[in-house]
């Protein structure tokens, strides 16, 4: 009864929808004040009524129902209730669900938080965010039903995925949609503000808090599939070029760019068409993630499904979408004057650099992930895109945005005094060249990424620190005044160093990482970059939901033991698939990551072993960078709409 009651919720807000996506628009065309009030409610219902059907389809896996289908195919009652939660969406229609539930809340969210918003400006925002709740909804009914029921319920079912029974994998999924979705709330701001034909400061200011929010989300998000994929998977990896890790981190690089280039738009009322186009092209690429994943055209591990029919309706939504967005932009590019004028020199310019960084970045992963689909389509021919390619050609931009950020972040609006703004920030160089020259003097015959990356990383640091503090003025009580500064200053600052952080932890890792592969027999020890790993035992274990082989390693230097590894290997009997358990020894300036294998015909074991210089900075370098964008989010200066004048006749009228 609960199933089929989410399933008739899912359809009433799929009705709900389409009256949403019409009504207020025609209100909004014809000022009738009447059909736009339609918005507000709509929204409301349809967030309730998914958040229903949604509620209805985790009761199923929680109660384990395995007369719904897809119960059956992603769980099992053995499985921890931490998995049965989050086996709601560990799978394609799950996910969608999810999808579609948090479209819907965003939209509620302007419903909420939108009420210094013009009238005709929310209802247009609110009816194209309902276009696209109308388009998943229907792909959700009519290819992708979650609450099918099967004829003859099975006792038990099938199974989560293993490699997504994992507390990283539980909570990856929702904070990369929220961030997915996210951005499409900054594509209807600009569809409505395309048809309202108004860009101004007050529309930037509307729009930075959801795209600020998404870009946080999708940094934690990425954040945790990173770790989950470093200590998991067993490999010893981080980051492999995946498509699907690049179907994440291509709209992350478009949301920094609309971040940053939306602050023009508030400040100076410049860059008004970039910034559009920027939104635009932002839900573009969460599109392109939601294809990838689901059509199978592209072989991936992170893969939710392998259906051509959904990949083509996912195909043809994106087109409708990206298309009749970009002839709007080209119908009506022409209103969206840019009123600011700069200098050469001016924080407007670094920032339009920047745009073109990331940009150019996102452009430069997005050809390495579409050629392999490209080439086997137009010319035949099979071939794989690796990180070589990725490292070479989007590691230069990474650099150069790196080498501006400080300067930039200083420079004043409209024009400034290079020399004045560089004067401050000379310590802050030298520091980071003596941190780069003492890591170089370290090293011997490597090459030059790591002392590189920590210059990089430390002049991040220190010169998002050196920004603070010139903020403050001069004279006494400076701490004081630090203490004070708004909370979006504090955010740029810890969100800039966050990067930094993230810079120095890739660049150690791949420049100064050591590996053994070897096999030991119990009793035997290895020497790894000054430490000393001995397999002290094997034994076999039994787990809720599988069984494993795990081993005692014990890790110690200079003859003083430091900790006791204990990595697995897990079969899950019900999915028959093995995963790998890494064991590691957390450090601040580095990690020792141990990994047990299949038994050898001699008796012994295979092993691996690695050390990872400033592995773990990665993840807090995206924890830094999320708690920036939080501290910015918390000013109240940047909520939804605050400080926007109050909506008056003329803010609704279009331009002329």
């Amino acid at each position: 009864m609960i199933t089929e009651l989410g399933h008739f919720a899912l359809v009433l807000a799929f009705f709900v929808a389409c009256v949403q996506a019409v009504v207020p628009l025609v209100g909004a065309h014809k000022r009738w004040p009447g059909w736009m009030a339609v918005a507000e409610p709509a929204a409301n219902v349809q967030f309730l009524l998914t958040a229903t059907a949604f509620a209805a389809l985790t009761y199923a896996f929680v109660t384990s129902d395995f007369s719904v289908r897809l119960v059956t195919v992603n769980s099992h009652s053995a499985k921890p209730m931490l998995y049965k939660i989050t086996g709601v969406w560990g799978n394609h229609e799950g996910s969608m669900l999810l999808w579609v539930l948090i479209v819907t809340l965003f939209g509620a969210f302007a419903a909420w938080f939108g009420g210094n918003l013009p009238p005709t400006l929310k209802a247009r925002v609110l009816s194209v965010q309902a276009m696209i709740g109308v388009a998943f909804f229907a792909f959700i009914l009519f290819t992708s039903n979650p609450f099918l029921r099967m004829g003859v319920p099975p006792f038990d079912g099938q199974d989560l995925n293993p490699l997504l029974q994992d507390p990283g994998l539980a909570f990856h999924p929702p904070f990369l949609y929220l961030g997915y979705v996210g951005l499409s709330m900054t594509f209807s701001f600009a569809v409505a503000a395309l048809i309202e034909g108004r860009v101004d400061a007050a529309w930037g200011r509307w729009v930075r808090p959801y795209t600020l929010a998404a870009w946080i989300f999708l940094t934690v998000g990425i954040g945790l599939g990173s770790w989950w994929a470093y200590y998991e998977l067993g490999w010893g990896g981080f980051w492999f070029w995946d498509p699907v890790e690049n179907a994440s981190f291509m709209p992350w690089l478009i949301a920094a760019a609309l971040l940053h280039s939306a602050i023009v738009v508030e400040k100076r009322e410049s860059l008004k068409s970039w910034t559009i186009l920027l939104a635009i092209i932002a839900f573009g690429f969460s599109m392109v993630g939601a294809f990838i994943t689901r059509s199978g055209v592209i072989t991936s591990v992170h893969a939710f499904a392998s259906d051509p029919e959904r990949g083509v309706f996912l195909l043809l939504i994106l087109a409708v979408f990206m298309v009749g967005a970009l002839t709007l932009f080209a119908a009506r590019g022409n209103v969206l004057q840019a009123k600011g004028v700069f200098s050469l020199v001016s924080r407007e310019s670094v920032l339009v650099i920047n745009n073109v960084l990331l940009a150019v970045a996102a452009f430069v992963v997005f050809v390495g992930t579409i050629w392999p689909l490209v080439s086997e389509m137009a010319f035949d021919r099979k071939l794989s895109v690796g990180a070589p390619f990725f490292n070479m050609a989007f590691t230069p931009f990474m650099v150069a945005l790196g080498l501006i950020l400080p300067v930039g972040a200083m420079l004043p609006w409209k024009r400034g005094n290079l020399a004045r703004v560089i004067r401050p920030l000379r310590g802050a160089f030298l520091l980071a060249v003596a941190v780069g020259a003492l890591a170089f003097a370290m090293q011997t015959g490597r090459s030059a990424l790591g002392p590189v990356g920590l210059f990089l990383g430390a002049w991040l640091i220190s010169g998002a620190a050196v920004d603070l503090w010139s903020r403050t003025g001069r004279g006494e009580n400076r701490l004081s005044r630090l203490t004070r500064l708004p909370r979006a200053d504090w955010g740029k600052a810890v969100a800039h160093a966050g990067l930094g952080v993230t810079m120095a932890g890739v660049a150690g890792v791949m420049a100064w990482e050591a590996e053994d592969i070897r096999v030991l027999q119990v009793g035997e020890s290895l020497d790894l970059a000054g430490y000393t790993v001995t397999l002290d035992a094997v034994r076999e274990i039994k787990g809720p939901n599988y069984e494993a082989t795990q081993a005692d390693m014990i890790l110690s230097r200079g003859g003083s033991v430091i900790s006791t590894l204990q990595p697995e290997k897990r079969f899950y009997p019900v999915a028959g698939m093995p995963t790998t358990e890494a064991a590691l020894d957390n450090g601040f300036l580095r990690d020792v990551y141990v990994v047990i294998g299949d038994p050898q015909d001699n008796g012994g074991w295979a092993v691996r072993t690695y050390h990872k210089p400033l592995a773990n900075w990665i993840w807090g370098g995206s924890i830094l960078m999320a708690i920036g964008g939080a501290l910015s989010l918390s000013d109240r200066r940047y909520r939804v709409a605050a400080g926007a004048r109050k909506s008056t006749p003329a803010a609704g009228v279009p331009a002329e």
